[in-house]
């Protein structure tokens, strides 16, 4: 095993800051997932797994353990008829280049989860959801190492606790398990009316009549490029909050005082606010904090850009303005997206 030590972490996290990881290897394989977590328990160290870095924020203290970088290939197919087809993906593979190869085949399903930054694993851990699709939706299984039992098992799809950018994976049982890979049900054919409000917007502009996963698939990297930046070139996480949710009579008390503000329904007499119209209307609309050094992005103020800053405590400080305004505007704190390592 290639173990470096003593690694800077802001080297794995798009937003380009954090401390120092004690420990890192890169991973290729099922077995060197074992060999990693065999030599992390007898160094009696903790351990925690990555992709791209993409949705992850490290703390400056750093990580005291192994930090496992997921590059765990695999792209197979498999079609139990003409219209239904089965992907399994390693969870160390580009998400998008899966969004590609399946759009390029035909498949419906995922196409509007394209330019998505990071690994297909992580998509289980915040249930990634873009114009009106959801990961949930196509996954069937996941494979993982779960640390309980010391064993690879497969993993329902229904029996991953998925809700609104979240799952087991993140909550009740964040740590346990090693996504190692996932299989989707993808279906052949267009994506199907009524579409998520902007990208419908776009594909009445210009004239896109052919809703087949390729132009659907255009047409969505089209609408993220002329929003968000890539974080290949600037320092971010992507949407850094997650889009409240409240009761519909909460949102009628709030159109008393913000009669404008826009809201989507959802399931159970509940409704789901934009947090980038919050976060706008609380002042910080391409807003740049020479204090910290941190940003929103002009075109998308749900984007927390690092201009500046040198620690993540820069970071959080900004967050924290951020989170205390649109409390103190609307009363509605919003919860941040990129998971924080290491857990307080």
């Amino acid at each position: 095993m290639n173990i470096l030590h003593d690694v800077a972490l802001s080297d794995y996290s798009t937003m380009g800051l954090g401390g120092r990881a004690a420990h890192l290897i890169t991973i290729e394989s099922r077995m060197d997932l074992l060999e990693a977590l065999s030599w992390a328990q007898a160094q009696s160290v903790p351990v925690v797994m990555i992709g791209g870095g993409s949705n992850i924020i490290w703390r400056d203290e750093g990580f005291p353990g192994l930090v496992i970088v997921n590059h765990i290939q695999r792209y197979e197919t498999f079609k139990e008829d003409d219209e239904n087809i089965y992907i399994t993906a390693g969870s160390g593979e580009n998400w998008d280049t899966v969004v590609e190869r399946a759009a390029q085949a035909g498949l419906t399903g995922i196409e509007a989860l394209s330019l998505i930054p990071g690994t297909t694993g992580a998509t289980l851990v915040q249930n990634i959801g873009a114009y009106g699709q959801e990961i949930s939706g196509s996954l069937v299984t996941a494979e993982v190492f779960d640390t309980k039992i010391g064993d690879f098992i497969t993993m329902r799809a229904s029996d991953c606790g998925f809700g609104y950018r979240t799952s087991r994976f993140k909550t009740v049982d964040r740590g346990r398990f090693y996504i190692t890979a996932i299989t989707l049900h993808l279906t052949k054919g267009q994506i199907q009316p009524p579409l998520y409000a902007s990208l419908a917007a776009y594909v009445k502009e210009h004239s896109i009549t052919d809703l087949s996963p390729v132009n659907v698939r255009q047409a969505v990297i089209a609408i993220r490029n002329s929003r968000l930046p890539d974080p290949a070139i600037v320092h971010n996480t992507g949407s850094f909050f997650a889009n409240p949710i409240i009761s519909a009579n909460e949102l009628i008390d709030l159109r008393s005082l913000h009669p404008d503000i826009p809201s989507w329904p959802l399931n159970n007499d509940r409704v789901k606010l934009p947090a980038a119209w919050l976060i706008d209307k609380a002042g910080f609309k391409d807003y740049h904090d020479a204090a910290t050094g941190m940003a929103t992005w002009a075109a998308q103020p749900l984007v927390l850009v690092n201009e500046k800053a040198k620690t993540t405590a820069d970071l959080l400080a900004f967050k924290a303005r951020i989170v205390s305004e649109v409390h103190d505007h609307f009363g509605i704190t919003l919860e941040q997206e990129p998971e924080l390592f290491p857990l307080a």
